[in-house]
């Protein structure tokens, strides 16, 4: 990539009432997030998930590199074949790979290899992680380094939810093990590994979801002053 020119930068300081407030809607806009696994097959307007798949883009990344790629799906046989080779996956994961203490973690979530949300979600969207970029030129192929991929990836996946839930949408953040099957089926590079793979609609009517609870603040936060 070719160095940047340096801007001005865009930003407006607020004042402290403005920044306790804003700070705390933010906090119960996402505090009331849910992963949902049954979904309404009701469509979702594509400039939604447009919309918040260009903010997860505007995500910080290693050097700038943005080594990622998201692929929306709506198709019905592409959602069909991704169920069908998730589900295989997935049953052996259950059946054979797991270790018992990791299924028994599963447990009070009641998940199992049936994975029909994959067809029922009206959008998936397949994340990638770009190992390393390819840049063109006159003898072929060129590798590029990526720098700090998975951290960088992560924290685009970050944005991505907030976004989907700031615009009214429900999702599912599901990592079918292995996943190579969707760079096969999605046909992407070989450069691009799956990362992550989000179903995304309005929830079924009457869903429910397990009552869980978040670690308190004193058990995940520590302050030095």
């Amino acid at each position: 990539m070719p160095d940047p020119a340096f801007v001005p930068l865009d930003f407006r300081r607020l004042s402290p009432d403005q920044q306790t407030a804003q700070a705390n809607a933010f906090y119960r806009m996402l505090h009331t997030r849910r992963t949902v696994r049954d979904f309404a097959p009701d469509p979702v307007p594509f400039e939604l998930i447009e919309t918040a798949i260009r903010t997860a883009a505007s995500a910080p990344s290693g050097a700038n590199r943005q080594p990622w790629h998201f692929v929306a799906v709506s198709s019905p046989e592409i959602k069909e074949k991704i169920r069908r080779a998730a589900e295989a996956e997935e049953r052996e994961f259950y059946g054979h790979r797991a270790p018992e203490e990791w299924l028994e973690a599963l447990q009070p979530l009641g998940t199992d290899w049936h994975k029909p949300f994959l067809q029922i979600a009206p959008w998936l969207i397949v994340v990638f992680r770009e190992d390393y970029g390819l840049l063109e030129n006159a003898g072929g192929e060129t590798k590029e380094k990526n720098y700090y991929v998975m951290e960088s990836v992560g924290i685009a996946c970050g944005f991505l939810l907030a976004a989907l839930h700031a615009a009214g949408l429900a999702t599912l953040t599901h990592t079918p093990s292995p996943m190579g099957f969707l760079a096969q089926i999605l046909s992407r590079p070989k450069n691009e590994k799956p990362y992550l793979l989000i179903p995304v609609g309005y929830p079924a009517v009457g869903v429910q979801v397990p009552n869980i609870e978040k670690k308190p603040l004193s058990k995940v936060m520590t302050v030095i002053s």
